[in-house]
């Protein structure tokens, strides 16, 4: 175990400072502080006001990764970040910290892709992932079924979302019917308590001629809120359970089934789902009983693994320190809009001299 590399990571994609330590596929420590409370009066996330969050909890943020680890800066064999997507000055943030700690500790800095991150994490709960692997990823931003041969240098898109990510449709409907922010996990609450059959809300592009692997929740959002405004309108109360449960059924209801459908296209017999709306409890239960049926092994992280976190940015930056991959550099800069086909940035050089002058002069104190 100690010949294998120990690599911070550092997650600044959206509201979440995460700062995880890894050692292989071990995790050591996932430290995170959240700013989702500062968020929730503006009912979503407010780019500066994140921004400024992961200025003030960055620092001491690493510190208690590094102190719940029981290791020290100067063990580490690198240092990764997401590099991108998200948003821009939340990911600025991230990367400018990063790069001060790999110049500082003369250690190897990796730019690293966050849906990347999302799949790699799975490592740490189930052991190596086998390749190929079918990743569903479904999150406040994103909803997307990729296909990975290698995680550190071979990731290819099947499909995504079209307007509305899957967690952005939560959270919206959340607001419609007045239950708060995020929307996600209140949603997945009161629907334990409904009936998902009570409402008939449309699944969105599942028909013969729509895209197989593409997303959309757009008009299963407007679909829901049209439903809620007319029975406001007639004065009726509206049945707060049923509606989640059944919008909560039409959104996994569509990504579990063209998720398996994928694997069976594709002779994949793997799937793993990531991200914040991995979480869900009917998504899990859906998706284990449609993988069952059709002979797939399912692949789901424990909730805390599936949301933004600094363990998913350690666990990639580990298996690229494991395969020999180029590292970043100095100049690494945030990229907003960085393409799942790259899983990371690496430098222009294969060669890093300079991580090793940098070192003699033990910049960290």
């Amino acid at each position: 175990m100690a010949d294998e590399p120990l690599v911070l990571g550092i997650e600044t994609s959206c509201d979440e400072t995460g700062v995880g330590i890894v050692r292989g596929t071990t995790l050591l420590a996932d430290a995170i502080a959240s700013s989702v409370d500062e968020h929730a009066r503006f009912g979503g996330v407010v780019p500066e006001v994140a921004s400024r969050a992961h200025l003030e909890a960055m620092v001491p943020t690493i510190e208690r990764a590094l102190k719940d680890a029981g290791v020290s800066a100067r063990d580490l064999d690198g240092i990764a970040v997401t590099a991108g997507p998200g948003l821009a000055g939340a990911l600025l943030v991230g990367v400018s910290a990063a790069k001060a700690y790999a110049y500082a500790l003369g250690k190897p800095l990796y730019g690293v892709n966050h849906l990347a991150s999302h799949i790699c994490v799975d490592q740490l709960e189930h052991g190596a992932l086998p390749e190929p692997t079918m990743a569903l990823l479904v999150s406040g931003g994103h909803s997307s079924l990729l296909l990975s041969t290698d995680i550190t240098s071979d990731v290819r898109p099947l499909g995504a979302t079209i307007d509305d990510a899957a967690g952005e449709a939560f959270d919206k409907i959340a607001r419609v019917l007045n239950l708060g922010f995020p929307g996600g996990p209140v949603i997945d609450r009161y629907a334990k308590e409904g009936d998902p059959r009570a409402i008939a809300f449309p699944r969105g592009l599942t028909g013969p001629r729509d895209p197989a692997y593409d997303f959309s929740f757009s008009g299963l959002k407007t679909a829901v809120a049209r439903w809620i405004e007319a029975k406001r309108a007639a004065g009726e109360e509206v049945p707060v359970r049923d509606v989640s449960a059944s919008f909560q059924e039409a959104v996994v209801d569509v990504l579990t089934r063209k998720a398996v459908r994928a694997c069976k296209d594709e002779g994949v017999d793997h799937l793993m789902i990531g991200g914040g709306v991995a979480a869900n409890s009917r998504l899990r239960a859906l998706a284990q009983e449609r993988c069952e049926a059709a002979g797939i092994r399912l692949r789901v992280p424990r909730p805390k693994l599936c949301t933004d976190n600094g363990a998913m940015v350690a666990a990639l930056g580990a298996e690229m320190v494991a395969r020999g991959r180029a590292a970043s550099d100095w100049d690494l800069s945030a990229d907003s809009s960085l393409p799942v086909t790259d899983p990371h940035v690496p430098g222009r050089s294969h060669t890093h001299d300079h991580v090793h002058e940098v070192s003699k002069e033990n910049l960290y104190s």
